[in-house]
């Protein structure tokens, strides 16, 4: 079968995994401290705090941005269910907005419609890796006293115009899980330039105790100490910072296999008549997921794939339709619609060439057998 997506890991995250485990400090410490140092040097950003996982990322952010309940957030209703979750986890309000068609971003006129003297924050996701409207993001932030979280789980090494996303605006959150483009096993990241803010997350992340970070990165604990703040177990590990480093290490190839694979697909696919492209720049666009819109029996498409040994996904239900959040009567006319038309095919750094001319070669027979 050919998956969906696929971790590319191999000798070389081994050997870092075996260097932690032969100094016996396998929680938060030095390799933590590194990670954190290398990111920031990547990004071309302030400050970074590593974290267990991307989810626990976006809670620490919105949390230590001081969100509470009765809070509102602008959130897209098209994105992975855990960036709601660290919404209301604080007790705040997710506000569901809808998306662009032609990049499948918020829609920022519509996120001013949804306004209220209630909303803090606004937290944009970085779709598939290419980045939303950020300069627009700004503006409305600025227009309204608004913090600004942003989701850039899809969106690691991605550019917005000559920066990379976590290099500018306010919190940036990215998640580091088994299938992104680069992985930690498990782990996520707050980047920002505000030390205050940074400070507050590196205690908030470790049960709100203040020299616990400092010790640790040591490889050491302090046995005297103060809890100065509500806190929580988000920290990441030595053994997943120790995969990440070799992983960012690697950056440049993992991404560059993906961009080749997607412009094999845009080739490929670009003369079928009941599938659409979504175009993106991958020279500018660390890309995550390849998406399609299907608009004829998506769902036929699926399980011919899956008989041909091909796997595919849809990314994602629209938030707002879960039993959760869903309010009667409320609709996002492009969310639900490209919803119904969605696809997502395979990508991931280590497939080959091969694996990409099956998927090429299914669906045109696919497209063929419906003229």
């Amino acid at each position: 079968m050919i998956p969906v997506s696929r971790p590319s890991i191999g000798e070389r995250e081994l050997r870092a995994v075996e260097r932690v485990f032969s100094t016996g400090w396998l929680g938060m410490g030095s390799e933590v401290d590194r990670f954190e140092h290398m990111l920031c040097q990547f990004l071309e950003a302030g400050h970074a705090v590593a974290v267990c996982n991307g989810t626990g990322a976006l809670f620490l952010a919105l949390h230590a941005a001081g969100l509470g309940p009765g809070d509102e957030v602008l959130v897209p209703s098209l994105t992975y269910v855990a960036s709601v979750q660290a919404i209301t986890a604080t007790g705040a309000v997710p506000v569901f907005c809808d998306i662009r068609e032609e990049d499948l971003n918020i829609d920022l006129e519509d996120a001013k419609r949804r306004l209220t003297p209630r909303t803090r924050v606004i937290l944009p996701v970085h779709f598939r890796g290419v980045p939303c409207d950020m300069d627009g993001v700004l503006d409305l932030a600025s227009e309204n006293g608004l913090r600004i979280v942003e989701d850039a789980a899809h969106a690691f090494g991605s550019f917005y115009g000559e920066r990379r996303v976590g290099s500018f605006g306010d919190l940036t959150c990215f998640s580091f899980d088994p299938i992104k483009v680069i992985t930690c096993g498990e782990g996520g990241a707050v980047v920002t330039s505000d030390p205050a803010i940074v400070e507050l997350m590196q205690q908030k992340r470790i049960l709100g105790i203040d020299r616990d970070t400092l010790s640790r990165y040591r490889n050491s604990r302090s046995w005297v100490y103060d809890v100065l703040t509500q806190g929580y177990r988000l920290h990441m590990s030595n053994i997943n910072a120790a995969i990440g480093i070799v992983q960012l290490e690697r950056f440049d190839e993992l991404r560059e296999s993906r961009s080749r694979i997607a412009r094999a697909y845009d080739r490929g696919l670009s003369g079928m008549r009941r599938i659409s492209l979504i175009p993106a720049d991958y020279d500018r666009v660390s890309l995550f997921m390849y998406i399609v819109r299907v608009h004829e029996d998506r769902d036929g498409l699926m399980e011919f794939m899956k008989e041909r040994g091909i796997g595919t996904g849809i990314h994602y239900i629209p938030a707002h339709t879960f039993s959760f959040y869903r309010r009667s009567g409320f609709r996002l006319p492009v969310t639900e619609r490209v919803y119904e038309e969605m696809l997502t095919l395979p990508l991931y750094s280590d497939m080959t060439e091969k694996e990409t001319l099956t998927v090429i070669d299914a669906l045109e027979e696919w497209d063929r057998g419906r003229v």
